[in-house]
């Protein structure tokens, strides 16, 4: 089945991106005329209802940022700084204010890019996305007009995402920059040309809100394969690699002849979080039994600060399961 869906997705991506018209203002160096500024306004409002609905805000821990689907099923492709690792339970919020689970998948620590998975949803609104090109290189150019979304602040479910009109000031091969003013909470939103095509997603927001960097559409191209997978690309910026050994679930337990029993907890750690409570048994981590403290020490050992791990334990005879996010130690 997930084969089946991946194969969906990649003919759905390559069916819907296709080259449109180009803007024929893009190629003035500025509007001279009320019949420019109506095209320009006219290419934006076509598109951005579109654009807008596929839209999301990303909700990690305390956290926000923002993200754009690009398949019926709920790809979505964001900014690796925003998801912060591989394999986490993320929190989806459409235009409307529908919630929905998602779990991160791969993401590139060089280049700011990742995607997630919005979870059992299908027929979701999504985008048409930049074909890929043998050259590797951003199709729009130097002066195109653009417009940017994102939930600037955090979500607003009055206000909902906000639209930015603006030009590119820079392209490169890894980087494209525009002049649309971008705040917090946009990062890993979508950057639009005037026919609705994502073309970036929103990386770095400039000390000066015009100056704002996107990651190019081509560099998801480049990387799809191993970020679809669940891959921890590169070494940073934009993202800590996991450190095994690094994880820290905030518990001690003793050997019983029932499993592991629970002795004490660390408040505000994640065990304590998660409502386990001293005196629940722990029978099995991520579908394994766990007997003896030993084996549950060589688990720790080999996990890391951010991963996400299921606890199946009993209280009062019983069976409960809860998610966990480890802390870092």
């Amino acid at each position: 089945m997930r084969l089946f869906k991946n194969c969906l997705v990649v003919l759905v991506l390559c069916c819907s991106s296709t080259l449109a018209e180009r803007l024929y203002v893009n190629d003035k160096r500025f509007p001279e005329s009320k019949q420019d500024l109506v095209a320009i306004q006219d290419a934006l409002v076509d598109h951005l209802g579109k654009a807008r609905s596929a839209t999301v805000c990303i909700k990690l821990n305390q956290g926000s940022g923002s993200g754009v689907i690009v398949s019926p099923d709920g790809l979505v492709l964001t900014a690796a700084h925003v998801v912060a690792g591989v394999n986490k339970k993320l929190t989806v919020i459409m235009e409307d204010g529908t919630e929905y689970e998602a779990k991160s998948l791969g993401l590139n620590a060089d280049n700011d890019a990742a995607m997630l998975q919005i979870l059992d949803q299908t027929d979701l609104p999504f985008v048409d996305i930049e074909p890929k090109n043998d050259s590797k290189k951003p199709e729009i150019q130097l002066g195109d007009w653009v417009f940017s979304l994102g939930h600037a602040g955090g979500f607003d479910a009055e206000r909902g995402s906000v639209v930015r009109l603006g030009r590119m000031v820079r392209v490169a091969k890894s980087t494209v920059q525009s002049d649309c003013k971008l705040i917090g909470g946009d990062s890993g939103g979508p950057l639009f040309d005037m026919n609705g095509t994502l073309v970036g997603i929103h990386s770095r927001v400039g000390r000066v809100l015009e100056q704002n960097m996107h990651v190019p559409i081509q560099v998801f191209h480049t990387y799809w394969s191993q970020l679809s997978a669940g891959e921890f690309i590169g070494s940073g910026p934009f993202a800590e690699k996991p450190v095994p050994g690094s994880g820290f679930m905030g518990m001690a337990v003793k050997e019983t002849a029932s499993g592991l029993e629970v002795t004490q907890l660390e408040p505000r750690y994640p065990a304590h979080i998660a409502g386990i409570e001293v005196g629940d048994v722990i029978l099995k981590i991520d579908g394994d039994e766990f007997r003896l403290s030993s084996e549950l020490r060589e688990f720790m050992e080999q996990s890391s600060a951010g991963d996400l791990v299921i606890i199946t334990y009993t209280r009062d005879g019983e069976e409960v399961e809860e998610e966990l996010t480890l802390a870092k130690r």
